[in-house]
């Protein structure tokens, strides 16, 4: 009996490739600018599983495509490219690879404060462009960050993660969550949980590391940025989405608020182009995750669960474990 046929459509760290070449028949889609649409749609047309990108799009248009398909899992912690209930109807699994890259992206999310906070690109370019004449007492004075309010808008791993290193900066955490979390992890990072008004009011840097959901679409309003202090930082690292970018935007323009600094955006690849020239924006193209070995656990943990699937074992980190069941 042949062995299930895989499409993979990037390049993925050796060890990755390695477990799927093991047990699997692959066929590696290596342009380094990514594959196609339509040349995606022939090529998974006889393919029993699937190891996507987020940037790809897995929708009724695919999955009719691909009438053998039986898993599909996203190198991405992130699964908003993937119409999961239009994969649980047909009975095929969708993976993820959450918990490998939390710590990662934390850092990121810290990294991004840091910068817009202290100006560190603008002067980057200042000193690079040959500008910088000595020592001034008045060049490129930005906001410090230690002892500070940090907000954090969503509390899952990640979440935690940063309020945990926050600690190091003698910041005072509060967080918003759909769900409070319990007495033990708040003591653990000394955070404070509070509504969603109270995190926007009284944060200097509003961190967000929530979910894409219907209801987080656009929490950060208009309305949700004019609560915030002139003097405070938006930090996103979480989706494009959760955020108006056209209200971020405007904010800036009239100092609403202070800065932001972003890795990722509303439409993806696409920045608001009002954006792009601001002194007080710091913008990343959604590097949350991305150092060398926290790349390679997450490809190793979506080639894993395509794997265990096909070796009739239960992959690791399912988006709709019901269509496992018998």
């Amino acid at each position: 009996m042949s062995n299930p046929k895989i499409l993979v459509t990037r390049t993925l760290p050796a060890p990755a490739e390695k477990i799927l070449n093991d047990s699997l028949d692959v066929d590696y889609a290596r342009d380094p600018l990514g594959i196609a649409r339509d040349e995606m749609l022939r090529r998974v047309a006889d393919k029993d599983g699937l190891v996507c990108q987020l940037n790809e799009t897995i929708n009724e248009e695919l999955l009719a495509a691909a009438p053998r398909l039986k898993v599909v899992a996203t190198v991405s912690v992130g699964f908003n490219n993937i119409d999961v209930a239009a994969c649980t109807r047909r009975k095929i699994l969708a993976t993820n690879t959450p918990g490998v890259l939390d710590d990662t992206t934390a850092d990121f999310a810290i990294a991004l404060m840091l910068a817009v906070a202290r100006r560190v690109v603008e002067g980057d370019k200042f000193l690079r462009a040959g500008e910088w004449t000595g020592w001034n007492v008045s060049h490129y004075l930005g906001s410090d960050v230690w002892g500070k309010t940090l907000g954090i808008l969503g509390f899952g791993r990640i979440g935690k993660e940063v309020a945990r290193r926050a600690s190091g900066f003698k910041m005072r955490v509060i967080y918003h969550n759909r769900q409070r979390a319990d007495a033990a992890s708040e003591r653990e990072v000394n955070a404070t949980f509070v509504n969603m008004d109270t995190l926007l009011r009284e944060s200097d840097f509003l961190s967000i590391h929530a979910p894409l959901t219907p209801e987080t679409k656009h929490i950060i309003s208009k309305d949700a940025l004019a609560k915030m202090k002139p003097t405070s930082y938006l930090i996103n690292t979480a989706r494009g989405p959760v955020v108006d970018e056209a209200a971020l935007n405007d904010a800036l323009e009239n100092k609403v608020i202070a800065g932001a600094g972003l890795d990722v955006y509303e439409r993806e690849p696409e920045v608001t182009p009002g954006l792009i020239p601001r002194h007080n924006v710091v913008l990343a193209p959604h590097l949350g995750s991305a150092s060398v070995e926290t790349r390679e656990k997450m490809a190793v943990l979506a080639a894993t669960n395509v794997a265990e699937f096909f070796a009739g074992r239960r992959p690791r980190t399912p988006l709709n474990p019901e269509v496992l069941a018998p």
